[in-house]
C-alpha cells in the first residue's frame, strides 16, 4: 500500500478543509496519479480513492476525524533547557561542618562541604553582598592547615598558574 494512511496527508489537505476543497484536491491528484497517465500508479490510485471515499461522506469522515483524534496524540514537550545557575552538584560529601547555606546552588551544603568540594566558590562567595555575614568562617575553612597544604599540593600539580 501507500506509505500513510492518514487520508488528509493523502489527499495533501488541512483536517479542517471543507468538503468541496477535499474534492478538488482528489480530483487534481487522481488526473496526476491515474494508471493511464505517464507516472501513474495502481496503489496511488487505490489510496486516493479510499481516503476520497472515507473523507466525502459527513458521517465517515466525523467517525474517522474521532478515530484520528484519539490516535495522535500530541507530541511531548521539549524539554526545558537547564539554565547554568539551576545546575546543583552532586550530593554533599563528608560530614558536614559549619553553617549550612539554604538559597543558591548548594542548597543544603555546610561551608566545610563546600570548602572541600568547590573552594573557589567560597573565595567568590565571600567576596558578594551576600556572603558577607559567612566572610569571617570561610576565611577560617579556606587558611585551615590542612586546606593549605592541599592548596600547596594542588598548585604544585598545576602549576603557579592556572590555566
Amino acid at each position: 500500500m501507500f506509505g500513510t494512511t492518514d487520508h488528509y496527508v493523502i489527499l495533501q489537505v488541512d483536517p479542517g478543509a471543507e468538503t468541496e476543497v477535499i474534492q478538488a484536491a482528489y480530483r487534481t491528484l487522481a488526473r496526476k496519479y491515474h494508471p493511464d497517465v505517464t507516472g501513474g500508479s495502481d496503489e496511488r490510485m487505490t489510496a486516493l480513492n479510499n481516503a476520497w471515499t472515507v473523507l466525502r461522506d459527513p458521517a465517515a469522515r466525523a467517525e474517522y476525524d474521532r478515530s484520528r483524534r484519539a490516535t495522535l496524540a500530541p507530541p511531548p514537550a521539549p524539554p526545558r533547557p537547564v539554565e547554568p545557575w539551576e545546575m546543583r552538584p552532586a550530593a554533599p560529601s563528608g560530614s558536614p561542618s559549619g553553617s549550612v547555606l539554604d538559597f543558591g546552588r548548594y542548597t543544603g551544603w555546610s561551608l566545610g562541604q563546600i570548602a572541600r568540594q568547590d573552594p573557589d566558590f567560597l573565595e567568590w562567595f565571600a567576596r558578594t553582598p551576600i556572603g558577607r555575614r559567612y566572610r569571617g568562617e570561610i576565611e577560617a575553612l579556606l587558611t585551615s592547615p590542612a586546606r593549605t597544604a592541599t592548596a600547596l599540593a594542588d598548585e604544585r600539580r598545576r602549576g603557579r598558574f592556572r590555566r
